[in-house]
């Protein structure tokens, strides 16, 4: 009879061809005890050959292939379609990120310490704002979408109550963090303890470059989406306040007729610009009806 490994990985992977070898070869390749699964969802590029041909040299590492995008989505399929039964600890990867030696054990460690809480986070190790940004995780106890773990339990009871992410819900790691928090419940049961922040866990990211045009057109895609994110947040804020996770709707897009009159762009000058192509987008993803 084969145990089943105590920690799973899920390295969510959309168009990383440039950082998922890195990102792969900074997990623990080869540990029994672990299971790695590399999620490519809605890749044009080498991202799944590449992932690929590290799992073809590595016992411990397996590629699935999902053709649509979409992180939210491609989290919901894997936990609640594909896998069978849940492991331990879940700890979730983003492709374009490495992993600091030692921060899976730091991770599976600190949820068998702590039973008490659902989640645990690792911390961003690099960039301009990395001291503020540790501050404000020790602070208000956050979680970065690029490196966290969820203990298997708490996923089970989703997966019994018919609890998923919205599949179109932008930084799924607000959502998720709020989830743990109130332990599946509404807001009313927020409780800041049952999310930890891991001092032994850690993750890089490749630094923006202020000469380089593709990195000026990926952060300007990236501002359109946090202001999307912004929107997406005050509907969600709204459903956990009520009814909390259960009544989350399987897109958020099914409530955008509802939600988006009632909202404007912010005044701030650096966020005007974006909040109006958000809203525009979000608008076109209304169906006429």
């Amino acid at each position: 009879m084969t145990l089943k490994p105590s920690i799973c990985i899920a390295v969510l992977a959309h168009n990383e061809e440039a950082r998922i070898a890195a990102c792969l070869n900074s997990l623990p390749l080869g540990e029994k005890d672990v299971a790695i699964h590399v999620l490519v969802n809605g890749s044009s590029d080498a991202t799944a050959a590449i992932a690929g041909g590290v799992a073809a040299a590595t016992r411990n590492v397996r590629v699935h292939l999902y053709r649509e995008g979409g992180k939210a989505r491609s989290w919901n399929r894997f936990l609640f379609d594909d896998l069978n039964a849940y492991h331990d600890t879940h700890i979730f990867v983003d492709g374009d990120a490495e992993i600091v030696p030692g921060s899976i054990k730091a991770l599976n460690l600190a949820l068998k310490q702590k039973p008490q809480i659902n989640a645990v986070s690792g911390l961003p190790m690099n960039g301009r704002n990395t001291a503020r940004y540790q501050q404000v995780m020790r602070r208000e106890h956050g979680l970065f979408g690029d490196l966290y773990a969820l203990r298997g339990d708490f996923l089970a009871r989703m997966k019994q109550s018919g609890i998923r992410l919205p599949d179109d819900v932008i930084g799924e790691d607000g959502l998720i963090c709020a989830m743990a928090k109130t332990d599946l419940a509404d807001e009313s049961q927020w409780n800041d303890d049952r999310v930890a922040v891991c001092e032994g866990a850690g993750f890089l990211c490749t630094p923006v470059s202020a000469l380089s045009p593709k990195s000026w057109r990926m952060q300007y895609r990236r501002m359109i989406n946090y202001s999307v994110r912004h929107y997406q947040n005050a509907m969600i804020s709204r459903i956990m306040r009520d009814t909390g996770p259960k009544g989350l709707p399987r897109l958020l897009s099914d409530i955008y007729r509802r939600e988006l009159p009632g909202m404007q762009p912010r005044v701030r000058p650096e966020l005007f610009w974006f909040d109006r192509l958000a809203l525009k987008r979000m608008a076109q993803a209304v169906e006429p009806v």
